[in-house]
């Protein structure tokens, strides 16, 4: 196709060319669309496809225009990717399109390309591993997590304690000063469920007990209009119960599990913490090596991967239509550094040739099978079904690729 390409931008992953189709060429999609409308239309008095030409240019002119532009755009596409040899990453979109006789055809065309990652620097990197010890108080604070959740509430006497699960009747006068009925709130005393002047408040109230007074509410209250806003609250503190936390004997450790004594159940609650610690390190030393080569390595990211890994977390927390801009906001740079991330690892996959391969995914998932005691056919058929394997596709990839460059940098021991 005979085209004039000139480029208008050239920044980055951007790219904006003019692009003009001389008059002859539209003259030819413009005979070409008639042709092929004169064979769909019907009209009074002539067999289809044998109305004169002239009478059909003109009673249907909008739909050949329509139909020549579209057929045009489409060719342009195509001889302006060969001949710029274009690495798209999205849909070229055509802008401030102009059609005439006489002008031929002319348009804009706003692409996005692949961007150029060379990643020069991967070597050199000094990262620090954190601790991954586990003291006795953590294994500690892990049993009394425990102990916590296995906790009954029972029926106290007095006035609540920090902690303490309380049933209160609370009114708020309206603005005129009238006192509407009471509506009931379960609150845990200290956990942030209320207003802390509110709070305070119900704290000094034994059972049975009502009182009225002035509260404040916060400057910081994430209700805009009530910032700052003094109101009369009427509290009536109906009920107070307080957590009965079990003893942290064998006993207990026979109720979380098959564990004949408490020493053994204490024994895996250390092993499990320092397994986990473990993997916690890994990761903080992945994601700071990661920052390292990142910033050593500045490349640009196409803005439309950035919106659909925007797109993916909004679908994934739910996210309502009308908290979309806002969010987007919040978690643009995540979703930023998670395609950089992505694209430096597949990168450094495809040049040291580490990425998994089926064989390698076979081999993973009879290796799990293995280990839960299933058949490999009925786990593989399992994590197709899901969607998994691509999942496990990548953790293979990302595993060997981080294998590769630790082995390329240095690692401290905090």
């Amino acid at each position: 196709m005979e085209i004039q390409i000139t480029t208008t931008k050239n920044e980055g992953v951007e790219r904006r060319l003019q692009v003009s189709v001389p008059p002859t060429r539209v003259a030819e999609a413009r005979n070409k669309a008639a042709g092929r409308v004169a064979k769909q239309v019907r009209i009074p008095g002539f067999r289809p496809g044998k109305a004169p030409a002239a009478m059909i240019r003109k009673q249907y002119a909008q739909q050949i225009d329509q139909e020549a532009v579209e057929a045009l755009l489409r060719e342009a596409f195509e001889a302006v990717l060969s001949k710029e040899k274009l690495d798209l990453v999205t849909q070229p979109h055509a802008h401030d399109v102009k059609f005439g006789d006489d002008d031929g055809l002319s348009f804009e065309l706003h692409c996005e390309v692949r961007p150029e990652i060379k990643l020069a620097i991967l070597s050199g990197f000094q990262v620090q591993r954190p601790a991954d010890a586990i003291t006795d108080e953590q294994v500690q604070q892990q049993l009394d997590q425990m102990r916590d959740q296995r906790a009954a509430w029972t029926p106290a006497e007095g006035k609540p304690l920090e902690g303490d699960l309380v049933t209160v009747l609370l009114a708020t006068a309206d603005e005129d000063g009238t006192m509407p009925e009471g509506k009931d709130y379960r609150l845990v005393m200290g956990a942030g469920q209320a207003v802390a002047a509110i709070e305070e408040l119900v704290m000094t109230l034994a059972q049975g007990e009502t009182t009225e007074q002035m509260v404040k509410w916060p400057d910081d209250f994430p209700d805009e209009a009530q910032r700052g806003r003094t109101k009369l609250v009427r509290a009536t503190l109906t009920e107070v119960k307080r957590k009965l936390l079990p003893p942290l004997d064998d006993a207990f450790a026979r109720e979380m599990g098959d564990f004949e004594s408490l020493e053994a159940f204490t024994t895996v609650v250390r092993t499990d913490l320092a397994e986990s610690s473990v993997r916690e390190a890994d990761s903080m030393v992945r994601s700071r090596l990661l920052d390292e080569i990142v910033t050593a390595n500045p490349f640009d990211l196409p803005p439309s991967w950035v919106k659909q890994m925007i797109t993916a977390y909004a679908e994934a927390y739910k996210i309502p239509k009308e908290e979309l801009v806002r969010f987007a906001d919040e978690v643009k740079g995540m979703a930023e550094r998670q395609v950089r991330r992505d694209l430096i690892l597949d990168t450094i996959a495809a040049r040291e040739k580490l990425a998994a391969t089926e064989g390698d995914v076979d081999d993973k998932v009879a290796a799990l099978a293995g280990a839960r005691g299933m058949e490999t056919g009925q786990l593989y058929a399992s994590l197709q079904k899901a969607g998994r394997l691509r999942e496990l596709e990548r953790s293979i990839t990302e595993e060997r690729v981080f294998t590769w460059l630790l082995g390329q940098n240095s690692v401290d021991q905090a």
